[in-house]
């Protein structure tokens, strides 16, 4: 696998993977973030180039210190033959199953194929499905910031909030890795009269919209909507496309969502998670 470092290089693939959203949607956030500075220190590798058939990023080895941490050690991949991805999960060279990861993708197989192999490896897989979400335009809120509120970034000292209020996380490896999102990345929440955060929306390495709560005290106010607006008028100004990625059981967030003007995608946005023994 090749690494690309070259921006003309970076903007070569990110040309070619807009020509293949949706599916391509994970690796084409990661591969933008990394080319506008690389804040979340990753890594975009290709089988071969400039053709080619595997897209994989991944956190830098550098950066992957701890290994039982899947929150940090995250991969994206997109391919254009099955094949070469099967081949490439049967090495050793890029992904390393001694330790715990995260892989996030959008295309027919993709399950299948880790599925298979830590089924061979006799790991756990844990595996959650998401319904992506794009929106074409900068999301428009449907409400105004009230008197006494006022958007601002997500602070570090907010973190702890965040955290306990996560469903996937609630320890110190989710809380670390937030902390580290909230310092290298746009995030947005709206504060109360108090100073206190009424609810937010972060950006993950991907590129994508998560983690979006309203505290239950501020709900039916379509104060998410705020944020939302907020950080995708920041990304859509930097040519990201504003998606997020929600359950499917998840209705109130999917209709939220709609009405900001974000349209469905065809497909599931994958996420698995594997584990070591």
């Amino acid at each position: 696998m090749l690494i690309l470092r070259c921006p003309a290089q970076l903007q070569r693939l990110e040309d070619a993977l807009r020509r293949s959203i949706p599916a391509a949607l994970p690796v084409l956030g990661t591969v933008m973030t990394v080319a506008r500075g690389n804040p979340a220190s990753y890594e975009v590798l290709v089988d071969s180039w400039p053709h080619f058939s595997v897209v994989l990023t991944r956190l830098s080895p550098e950066d992957n210190k701890d290994p039982r941490d899947f929150y940090a050690n995250q991969l994206t991949v997109f391919y254009r033959d099955e094949g070469a991805w099967r081949a490439l999960l049967r090495g050793t060279e890029v992904v390393d199953w001694t330790r715990a990861f995260q892989i996030h993708g959008m295309q027919d197989g993709m399950y299948e194929a880790v599925r298979e192999e830590t089924d061979a490896k006799g790991l756990r897989l844990e595996t959650h499905k998401y319904q992506a979400l794009l929106s074409p335009q900068p999301p428009q809120p449907r409400v105004q910031v009230p008197p006494g509120f006022h958007l601002a970034p997500v602070s570090p000292s907010h973190v702890p909030l965040l955290n306990a209020t996560w469903s996937t996380g609630g320890n110190a490896r989710s809380q670390q890795y937030l902390l580290r999102l909230v310092r290298a990345l746009p995030s947005a929440c709206l504060l109360g009269p108090r100073g206190r955060p009424v609810c937010w929306t972060i950006l993950d390495p991907l590129g994508c919209l998560t983690h979006g709560y309203t505290v239950p005290a501020w709900r039916g106010h379509g104060f998410v909507g705020l944020t939302l607006a907020a950080l995708g008028k920041e990304l859509h100004a930097h040519d990201f496309p504003v998606y997020a990625g929600v359950l499917p059981s998840n209705v109130s967030s999917q209709r939220a969502l709609r009405s900001l003007g974000f349209l469905p995608q065809p497909g599931t946005f994958y996420t698995l998670v594997v584990t070591p023994p």
